[in-house]
């Protein structure tokens, strides 16, 4: 058992460090795969017809905020 243990983290250290070395010397980051949520079909992460409430309290907080910026700016 502890074997396998041993195994298992050491062969995700070499992948975080083949993946550390990549970084530092071509300096590129590292990128998701190809298509991403719009390969499913989806349009946003949420494909909800209607937006949940604690997102409709974030977008009207957002629109709020964008309002007294708008007011600041005019006064």
């Amino acid at each position: 058992m502890l074997t396998v243990f041993v195994a298992s983290f050491v062969l995700f250290l070499l992948v975080v460090i083949g993946m550390s070395l990549g970084y530092l010397l071509r300096r590129k980051t590292l990128q998701g795969s190809c298509g991403g949520i719009s390969a499913l079909g989806m349009e946003k992460v949420c494909d909800c017809p209607e937006p949940c409430d604690a997102r409709k309290k974030r977008l009207a907080k957002e629109a709020l905020r964008r309002e007294q910026l708008e007011k600041r700016r005019i006064l």
